[in-house]
C-alpha cells in the first residue's frame, strides 16, 4: 500500500572523529552512481523510508523515528518528528549519529504556530544513522528524527543531495 503511494502523483517534486584513523573515515563516504534522487519519502506509521527518483523507487528502508512519533512535531522537547513537506538544507559529516542529513523544520509557519502558543519549535531534525550498537536500541528512539542504521546512512548521504524534497507522511 505505502509503496504505491509513494510512487503515486507526487511527480518530480515530489569527519573526522577526534581519534578516528583515515582509513575509518574514508570508509563512511561513499559514492554514488545511479539515477539521482528528485524525493524521499517518510511514511511514519509504517516505519519506512523510501528514496524515489522521478517515479521510480530507488531504494527502501526500515526506520526509526522520535520517541512519540504520533502526531506532527510542533514544539521542542514533544519527542515527535515532523509531518510535511521539508528539504534536505546541510550535512553533518561529523554527526554524534555516524552521518546525518539536515531536514528544513522548522519553516515559516512551523515557527509561527509555536511562537504562538508561547513555545519553541525545536530543530536539528535529521535523517541519520545510529553510531554503533550502543546507541538507537529500541523502535523509536530519537528526539524527531528519521533514523536508520550506519551503513544505510552513508547509503542516504551519498544518493540524496542537498536541496532534495522529503515528504513526511503521518
Amino acid at each position: 500500500m505505502h509503496r504505491r503511494t509513494a510512487l503515486m502523483g507526487l511527480g518530480s517534486l515530489g569527519l573526522l572523529a577526534a581519534c578516528g584513523d583515515s582509513a575509518q573515515v574514508a570508509h563512511k563516504f561513499r559514492s554514488y552512481s545511479g539515477p539521482p534522487i528528485t524525493q524521499v519519502q517518510v511514511h511514519k506509521d509504517a516505519r519506512v523510508m523510501y528514496l524515489i527518483s522521478d517515479k521510480t523507487l530507488i531504494k527502501e528502508y526500515k526506520i526509526a523515528l522520535g520517541g512519540n512519533p504520533v502526531g506532527k512535531k510542533q514544539f521542542e522537547g514533544d519527542g515527535k518528528t515532523p509531518e510535511g513537506l521539508y528539504f534536505v538544507n546541510r550535512r553533518n559529516p561529523n554527526s554524534a549519529y555516524h552521518l546525518s542529513l539536515g531536514i528544513s523544520y522548522p519553516n515559516p509557519q512551523d515557527m509561527a504556530f509555536a511562537e504562538a502558543q508561547g513555545k519553541e519549535p525545536g530543530g536539528d531534525i535529521f535523517i541519520h544513522g545510529r553510531a554503533g550498537k550502543d546507541r538507537g536500541l529500541g523502535k523509536d528512539w530519537t528526539a524527531g528524527c528519521v533514523a536508520v542504521s550506519d551503513p544505510e546512512i552513508e547509503e542516504v548521504y551519498a544518493m540524496v543531495a542537498d536541496g532534495t524534497p522529503v515528504f513526511l507522511f503521518p
